[in-house]
This record gives C-alpha cells, sequence and structure tokens, in this order.
C-alpha cells in the first residue's frame, strides 16, 4: 500500500505571488500616469506659452530667443479692442457667434430625425445610408472651394453671413448624424412603442421620450458642431470681406506686410478661444457621458 507524501507550503507563500502583481499593478498605473501627465504638458505648455506672449510688447514678443522675464503689459488686448484706432473685432466676433450658433442649431434640427430614421425605424439599406453622409466628407475642403465661390459670386452671396450657415450646416451635418444616430441606437425600443400605444406623435416622442435618455449625446454633438463652426477659417477667409467676417478670418489681420505682430496675435488668439473653451468647460460632465454613451454594454 503506498502512501503519498504531503508537501505543505511555506506559511505566507500564498500571499507572495498576489503583492507581487499589485506592485507591478502599482509600477504601470504610475508609469501611465506618468505618461499621460507627459502628453497633456505637451499639449498645455504652447497655450500657455501663446497666453504669456499676450502679455508682453511687441519688442519683447519678438526677440529670440524669447524672454520669460520680460515685463508684462495689457497693450495688445488694448490694442486688440480698438483701443489704439484699430479695426474693432466686435462685428467679428458676433459673426462667429451668429453663425456657430444657427447652423449648429440647424444640424440638430436636421439630424436628430434623421438618425432617428436611422436608428430606431431604420429604413432600407440605412447601412448604405450612413456611407453616404460618411462619403461626403471624404472630399478636401480646398477642392469645393471655386464651385463654391463661383456658385456665391453669381448668386450675389458673397461677404454673407447666410452663406457661410449654410456651408456649416451642411459640413457637420454628416458627423451629426453619424454621432446621433449611435446615440440614439441606445434608446430602449419599448419606451417609444409604449409612448405611441399613448398616442404620443413623432416630435413628442423626440421630445419627452428620446431627448432625455440621448440628451448628453446630442449635447455633445452640439457641442462638437459648435467648436468646428467656430473654428472654420477657410471659407470665412475666402467667401467674406468686412460685413460677414468672422473671429478666425479677423486674426489674419495681424498678419500683415510691415511684419507679424505676434503679442496681438497672441491675445486675438486667446480671447477667440474663450468661448469656445467656456463651451467645453461648462458641458464637460455632458460630453464626457455623451461620448461614452453605449461604451459598456
Amino acid at each position: 500500500m503506498s502512501t503519498a507524501t504531503v508537501t505543505r507550503k511555506p506559511r505566507g507563500a500564498d500571499k507572495v505571488r498576489p503583492d507581487l502583481r499589485t506592485r507591478s499593478q502599482r509600477r504601470r498605473n504610475a508609469a501611465l500616469g506618468l505618461l499621460a501627465w507627459a502628453v497633456a504638458l505637451m499639449f498645455f505648455l504652447p497655450v500657455a506659452w501663446m497666453v504669456l506672449t499676450s502679455f508682453h510688447a511687441e519688442a519683447d514678443a519678438a526677440t529670440n530667443p524669447p524672454s520669460l522675464t520680460a515685463p508684462l503689459t495689457l497693450d495688445s488686448y488694448r490694442e486688440f479692442f480698438g483701443a489704439g484706432g484699430g479695426a474693432s473685432p466686435w462685428p467679428p466676433l458676433l459673426n462667429s457667434v451668429g453663425a456657430s450658433l444657427i447652423s449648429t442649431a440647424l444640424v440638430l434640427l436636421l439630424a436628430i430625425p434623421a438618425a432617428y430614421a436611422l436608428a430606431i425605424r431604420p429604413v432600407e439599406k440605412w447601412r448604405d445610408v450612413l456611407f453616404f453622409f460618411l462619403s461626403t466628407k471624404m472630399l478636401p475642403v480646398v477642392a469645393g472651394l471655386l464651385p463654391i465661390y463661383l456658385f456665391a459670386r453669381n448668386a450675389g452671396m458673397l461677404d454673407n453671413i447666410w452663406l457661410l450657415i449654410l456651408l456649416y450646416t451642411s459640413m457637420n451635418l454628416p458627423i451629426a448624424v453619424w454621432m446621433t444616430h449611435s446615440f440614439l441606437a441606445e434608446v430602449p425600443v419599448s419606451l417609444i412603442e409604449a409612448a405611441q400605444l399613448d398616442g404620443a406623435k413623432l416630435w413628442t416622442i423626440l421630445l419627452r421620450v428620446i431627448a432625455p435618455i440621448a440628451g448628453p449625446g446630442i449635447a455633445a454633438t452640439a457641442l462638437i458642431c459648435f467648436i468646428f463652426s467656430w473654428n472654420e477659417m477657410l471659407f470665412a477667409r475666402v467667401l467674406t470681406g468686412v460685413t460677414a467676417q468672422t473671429a478666425p478670418a479677423f486674426l489674419t489681420m495681424f498678419i500683415t506686410s510691415q511684419g507679424l505682430f505676434l503679442a496681438q496675435l497672441c491675445a486675438a488668439s486667446f480671447i477667440i478661444s474663450l468661448p469656445v473653451l467656456a463651451a467645453g468647460f461648462a458641458a464637460q460632465d455632458k460630453l464626457v457621458q455623451g461620448l461614452s454613451l453605449g461604451a459598456v454594454k
């Protein structure tokens, strides 16, 4: 009769490997955290340098290498707001606000019903429809600049803010349909069917059933469309002059034949970027929640 040999593990041996795994996980998390901070600083330092340069005089901003200890002044901001007799920035800023807000509202007004038809009440070959929307973004913007310019000139719409609103709406509509489609696809169909049984119409379902559930996703879509419209400069630079000039096109006025007014350009860039930064900061929770909607099943 054979006897089995029983080997006992040293006391505490079961804790060795979990401790090693925990230490390794901590080191990995620390390394990833340092990498994230390094990447964040890479993106933040140019912005911080732009803000610091905006508070320098033109002579100090143009030095090479630039001086960190140069005296600070608000002259560039005074020049930006027209204290020195220059052009007023308020008409371009108001044009950008109007074009961005109106085009974003039009995009949502068109994209939400389209996404509803493609996600909740899918039409035939809805995947082909989505691909068609996406294919419109494959054409480089500069490739369509000349035909659009000729159309605007013949139609008498050059230097017209409504032309920019129409262009921004058409540019942002495909990405808005794609984003809202992914958000509306997460809405339970049973809720919509229950609302229909109660006699709710389409707009009632969109406003009272779908909007509260997909609200973060719709807010994220609106914010992205607003940022794209606010930052667009190619069409605004070519198709506008004085009346419909937007804020990004206004920045090019600081690059003249007399030279580059670097401090004023940095001050103008910082002020013009403030609305986008404020909108992103105010809706950051909706943006994160909307972009992550449907990511976890």
